[in-house]
Parts: structure tokens; sequence; C-alpha cells
């Protein structure tokens, strides 16, 4: 069944309800596939390959069913949404035999639509990083070039992906973390609004930052995924109770006129400066903007005027929820316990130190520092001022256009090793961090290869609160109207 490895969920999900193939047929196709790839990829963490083919067996014998969506489709999971029975590491070996009891809601949404979730994936740990290279297991490669890497911290979703080893998978996107690994491996990566998607379930790193959200080889694939997964939850406080739309309604749309696209000057430095965009990542960009235009959408500059803040908000407000969501790994009540601790203080420490890695470490001690007693208000109190002026910003910015383009990332990905410096890796989010500290959606879809580099390249397209379905509509417009996507030479 080689002929599935690139085929698009929608395919394959058509494939298996006309019942051209059983669902035992394209969970073994993913699963030969990941044999095959994953020694060099290195996405996975852990593959449920008898339990998945034990679910599709039942499913066959029920029969295809049009009521269940993603009846049969093979799916993977970032490591940090628990999953009832089977491990959930969050890439860190601070849970690395944490079995969780209970499934979290996407989880369940899945299956309730008939999915068969066959893996986990790799990522930065407590997905804190931009790279996957933070896991505390293995790095993660991105199948276009793999010296380089996928991104992150949904990196081992997003190669998965583009890999051919799924047809879908789940990220989660508190900084870019979907957006970012999906522009890097080529596939289309969606941040819902915060609140649209349940978060109970998911091991938080910014809980106020948080989303997740599908990852895939089309907008119509997203759209797909984000149908099953959307809604209200009364287990999650942060759920927003609202109307979920028919997002494949939209989707026939034929071009993008009375569109209006605002252009902020700010995600679009010129190239020719240092800290500007690389050439090859300006080009292709404006090439899909000029794609929107042809279509019959107007482009209006826009002003995002605090962008050079965001990066110093974001880390101190995620590096703050960071430092209170990890207190509660402390060697008594789950996970890592350093067996050589003499009190109580000592099992603390040596528990901590020994289960988180470095990057973890330095957030948690920023977090803990900027929420302390004397610099409270100096940092972080300024920072949550900042960002709401941010929020203003962009509702500012849409009052005169429907949704804003940009690059996701001023490069493509680079060489693994290559971000040593912790602050350039930061400096990576400088395009995507607004959009979660503003609540709002955002996407990136696959728009080339970098002339240079001949890796891909994503545009960036945000939207106001729960605008998913516009921003779907137009993606997956642009999407037909741009030369197909090549598949990574695995």
């Amino acid at each position: 069944m080689s002929e599935l490895h690139y085929k698009t969920l929608s395919e394959t999900a058509a494939m298996l309800q006309a019942g051209e193939i059983t669902a035992e047929q394209a969970v073994q196709a993913c699963l030969d596939r990941i044999e095959a790839t994953e020694p060099s990829v290195k996405a996975l963490i852990s593959v449920q390959g008898e339990q998945a083919l034990a679910k599709a067996r039942e499913l066959d014998g029920q029969g295809p069913d049009p009521a269940k969506p993603l009846w049969g489709v093979p799916m993977v999971l970032k490591d940090l949404l628990t999953t009832k029975g089977v491990t959930t590491t969050c890439a860190s070996k601070f849970l690395e035999n944490f079995v969780p009891f209970y499934d979290a809601t996407v989880v369940e949404k899945l299956d309730a639509a008939g999915a068969i979730c066959i893996a986990k994936a790799n990522m930065d740990e407590f997905a804190m990083g931009s790279s996957t290279e933070n896991s505390a297991y293995f790095k993660t490669a991105n199948p276009w070039d793999l010296e380089r890497v996928p991104g992150g911290s949904s990196g081992g979703s997003g190669a998965t992906v583009a890999a051919g080893q799924c047809a879908a998978a789940l990220g989660t996107d508190t900084g870019g973390s979907i957006r970012l690994p999906a522009s890097f491996c080529g596939v289309t990566g969606l941040k819902p609004t915060y609140g649209r998607v349940s978060r109970y379930g998911m091991v938080a790193f910014g809980s106020s930052l948080d989303q997740i959200g599908p990852m895939a080889r089309s907008v119509e694939d997203c759209a797909r995924v984000l149908q099953v997964i959307a809604g209200h939850d009364p287990k999650d406080s942060t759920s927003v109770d609202c109307e979920v739309p028919d997002y494949l309604a939209g989707l026939d749309r034929k071009d993008l006129s009375g569109l209006t696209i605002g252009l902020p000057e700010q995600y679009w430095p010129d190239p020719d400066k240092e800290g500007g965009l690389s050439p090859e990542v300006d080009q292709a960009c404006r090439n899909a903007v000029a794609k929107m235009e042809e279509l019959g959408a107007k482009t209006v500059p826009v002003q995002l005027g605090l962008t050079d803040y965001a990066i110093a908000t974001y880390y101190i407000i995620a590096m703050a929820e960071a430092s209170s969501n990890l207190s509660r790994f402390d060697g008594i009540r789950y996970g890592k316990r350093a067996e050589n601790a003499e009190e109580l203080i000592d099992l603390y420490t040596k528990s901590r130190t020994q289960g988180f890695g470095d990057e973890v470490q330095r957030r948690i001690i920023i977090g803990s520092y900027v929420l302390s007693a004397g610099y409270y208000d100096a940092y972080y109190g300024k920072a949550a001022k900042v960002r709401r002026l941010i929020r203003r910003n962009f509702d500012k910015a849409f009052e005169s256009c429907d949704l804003i383009a940009g690059p996701v990332c001023p490069t493509t990905a680079f060489k693994s090793g290559e971000k040593a410096d912790p602050l350039q890796m930061y400096l990576i989010d400088i395009f995507t961090i607004s959009c979660n500290l503003a609540g709002l959606p955002g996407m990136s879809m696959p728009v080339g290869l970098g002339a240079d580099t001949n890796m891909p390249i994503g545009l960036q397209l945000l939207g106001p609160s729960f605008s998913e379905d516009l921003m779907l509509s137009a993606a997956n417009t642009l999407e037909k109207n741009l030369p197909p996507m090549p598949s990574p030479g695995l």
C-alpha cells in the first residue's frame, strides 16, 4: 500500500469509506512507512502498532461508517496529550514511565470520529523549544534534509506527516509550535483561537497561550480534523462555549474577491538589512501574496507596532506560567523520583535536577525570577500590560482587513546545532508569538521551496478570533492555485 504514503487525509478517508482499502491496510501501510523511515527521521517517541492494528480490525468488522468522518484514518499525537494506558512523556525523563488513566478530550473526540492513533510524536521537552533538539530522548530530523531541524516544539508531528508516516497529526502551539514546524517541514498547520479546542488532558506549558491544532498535508485535511476536535468542553475552564461552524462548507470558494489582506511592515523586514528576511523566504511569500491578488484579494498595509516587544513579552509570560505549571513535578506524586535524597528539600532538588533538561530548568528559573516579590511588577506586570496592547493593535489592524499575511519565519529550516545560543533560538519565533499573546487563530501553509536551500517555506495567515472558517476558505483557494507541493525524497 505504498501509494498511501503521501495521500491526503481527505483522499485516504474517501478510500476507506468507499471500501477501496480497509482500516487495517491503512494502518499497516503507515507502520511499514514508520519502519522504513523512522531510523533516519526519529519523529516518534513510541509506536502503538499492535494496539492500532487491533482497533483497525475492530473497525473493519463493523464496516465503514459515514457518521464517523475520520473512520480508519491513521493519526499521530504529540506526546503531551494524555492517552489512557499509553505512556505520555512530554519528551522528558521526568515522565518517561508515566501512564495516564484517562484520555485527553481531543483524543476522545478523535476516537469517536473513528481515527486510529498509531504513535506519539517527539517534541521539545515540555514543549519548550523551536527545533525539537531539546527532547530528552533524541533529536528529530527534517525529512527534507536530515541535517536540518524540523522546527519545534511540535517537530515530531510535522516530521511524521512530511515523511508519510500518518495521514495527519496533532500538535500544540504556545508561541508558534505548530506553524513553525509546518513551515519547515512543508505541511499545513493550524493554531486555533484560544478556547476553540479543549486543552483538557494536555500537559500545560503556558496555560494562557497553549492551543491544540492539526498538522496535515492540505488545508482541507486540517479543516476535517478541526471539525472533529473543536467545541466547548465543560472539563476545560478555558474552553469557549460558542457555535462551531462547518469548516468544510466554505472550501468551495472559487476566488478571493471581496477579501482584504493586511500586510504588516513589521512582518516583512527588508531582506537586504541585518535581521531581515532571507531573500528566498521574501520572494516565495511575496509570490503567494501576488497570487492572492490575482485571485481577487485586495492588499493593504497595516501596522502591528509592538512586534519588537513581543519576544520579551512572550518569554516573560510563558516562562512565568511554565514555572508555575511545572511546580507539580516534584518527585512526590508521580514521575521521576531521586533515589539518593536524604530529606524533603533534597528530594525536590535532586528529582527536578535529574528529571528536567537544561532548557526546561532555564525557563523555570527565569519564570520564578519574574514572579518573585521584588520583580513581579517590573517584569510580569509590565508584560501583561504590553500583551493587552498587542491585542488592541491586532483589533485595530482588523478594522481595515479580513486576514493578515506574512512569513512564518525569517529563514527556512536551519541545520541542527546551528542555533546554540538560546537567544538566537528565541528570535526564530518573532512572527508567530504575537498571535498567541492575542489569542488569535493562525496557520501556516506551504508556498514553495527556497531558491537557495530547496527547503519548504510557509506563508502565515492570521485572523480575528474564531475566524478559522474564513482563514481555511482563503487558504484552500490559494492552495488550489499554487503549484503542487512535492514530497521529500525519503
